[in-house]
């Protein structure tokens, strides 16, 4: 079975196949041919598998990121930053910089 997806895989891939399609196809036919398992199952353990929230976490903390780029508030908090420890030549990570 290991064989055969891996074949499928690499062919698939060889064909121009985007790698996403090819990793879900090459599971299917895995499936199909080599598992008693139904096909109805691959749907339901991909949402589950996507089910997550710290996997849910990622594409909006990317998207908070571009939102404060665009809105121009990510520069005002780099300056704030440099406000703060700008005086000290390695910021935070110099703790002599800072009256005992």
């Amino acid at each position: 079975m290991n064989a055969a997806l891996a074949l499928s895989l690499i062919f698939l891939l060889t064909i121009s196949v985007p790698v996403a399609i090819a990793i879900a196809l090459a599971s299917i036919f895995g499936i199909t041919f080599f598992s008693n398992l139904p096909l109805l199952v691959v749907p339901q353990k991909m949402f589950t598998g996507l089910d997550s929230f710290p996997l849910m976490a990622v594409p909006f903390f990317i998207l908070a990121g571009n939102l404060m780029t665009k809105g121009g508030i990510s520069h005002r908090l780099v300056d704030f930053a440099k406000s703060l420890v700008g005086a000290c030549r390695a910021g935070w990570a110099r703790p002599r910089c800072w009256p005992a």
